[in-house]
């Protein structure tokens, strides 16, 4: 290989090495190029691991010592990085340094090794050849170029590898603060809900208050008209809830009143809209009741020897009115019916009494 290809041909490693993204890239790249630049028969990559030197990988004719740790002190790859220089040694049975014993298994006559970073090294290029061997101060001089180029590489990987672990960490806390923030929104959204909740609700009967139905029963007078159906309101008011209440006090009022409740849930649907405006006072709007008449019966029916605490009998005045097709119709216009049919039936039932 002529100086210029070798020149050449280190460009391109340095290229290889600088889009290296990890270790394992770095030392397939290394390996090879350190055989082939200096032209020898076996290459090794040697990591530094705290007192020992680490035989990662290696590229030669036969194996060497891939995978094998050997002390710092007693190695030549451990030598190079103590003493922060490259060595040549063309008969290795003829230098102090080498382990003969470890090398007799091997091909290895002759070897050059060089460090990774010179400052403080972390590892050892070493290559090898099978016969007795001078090696040139240009292939020394390749081979440690070599060597600060994966030194270089391994740095970037190293800071590649925590700009990863920031970013992961980052990314972690982002979610982490996305995950607090959607908990927060979603326990807000539920007090909204709760404070809504309460908002359009009764709180002795449970049953939406004055503004939940005039919200509620807006909306359904509107569903209906645009479905061509037609609504029914129910306006009820208890009887005799104030001697009840001068009698036996406001509990028995109260229990009174959610007797009431508990009555015209079970009378109507889910679906229909019953809420207490106030007081006494109970109203309901219900969609696609073909017969007003049938359902005063079955509320009637439904009255007869109720209680409603106290020894009290259950009793309501009840009127009703029906919706039309008419958009002009709004909800205060079926109040207004409802409450003047109850007002009526409840003065026949006061005057039927007086009578008997």
């Amino acid at each position: 290989m002529t100086t210029d290809s070798q020149a050449l041909r280190l460009i391109r490693v340095v290229q290889e090495l600088s889009m290296a993204k990890d270790v394992d890239r770095v030392v397939e790249i290394v390996r090879s190029a350190a055989r082939e630049l200096t032209g020898a028969d076996g290459a090794t990559f040697v990591l530094r691991d705290g007192q020992q030197c680490f035989y990662r990988d290696e590229d030669a004719i036969s194996p060497l010592w891939k995978g094998q740790r050997f002390p710092l002190t007693s190695c030549i790859s451990g030598w190079v990085m103590l003493n922060r220089c490259a060595t040549v040694i063309p008969d290795i049975y003829a230098d102090s340094r080498i382990p003969h014993e470890v090398y007799r298994p091997t091909f290895v006559k002759s070897l050059v090794m060089v460090p990774i970073r010179t400052l403080e090294p972390i590892g050892a290029i070493g290559t090898y050849w099978a016969q007795p061997y001078q090696a040139c101060d240009g292939q020394v001089e390749l081979l440690q170029a070599l060597a600060d180029s994966t030194s270089v590489a391994l740095e970037n990987i190293q800071v590649y590898a925590e700009l990863e672990q920031r970013v992961d960490e980052r990314t972690g806390q982002l979610a982490e603060a996305n995950r607090r923030l959607q908990d927060e929104v979603r326990e807000r959204q539920l007090a909204e809900q709760a404070v809504r909740q309460l908002s359009l609700t009764d709180e002795l009967t449970g049953l939406y208050n004055r503004r939940g139905f005039r919200l509620l029963a807006e909306r359904e007078l509107r569903a209906a008209r645009r479905r061509k159906g037609r609504c029914l309101l129910l306006y009820a008011d208890l009887d005799d809830l104030k001697p009840v209440n001068d009698r036996f006090g406001h509990d028995a009022g109260d229990r009174l009143i959610k007797a009431a409740a508990d009555l015209l849930k079970a009378q109507f649907r889910v679906t229909d809209v019953i809420a207490r405006l106030g007081g006494d006072e109970f109203v309901v709007l219900a969609s696609d009741y073909s017969d007003s008449e049938e359902v005063l019966r079955r509320l009637e029916q439904a009255l007869r020897g109720r209680e409603g605490g106290a020894g009290q009998r259950l009793s309501m005045s009840m009127g009703i009115s029906e919706s039309s097709l008419n958009p002009d119709e709004g909800l205060d216009s079926l109040l207004v019916q409802a409450d003047a049919a109850m007002y009526a039936n409840k003065c026949a039932r006061r005057a039927l009494r007086a009578v008997s």
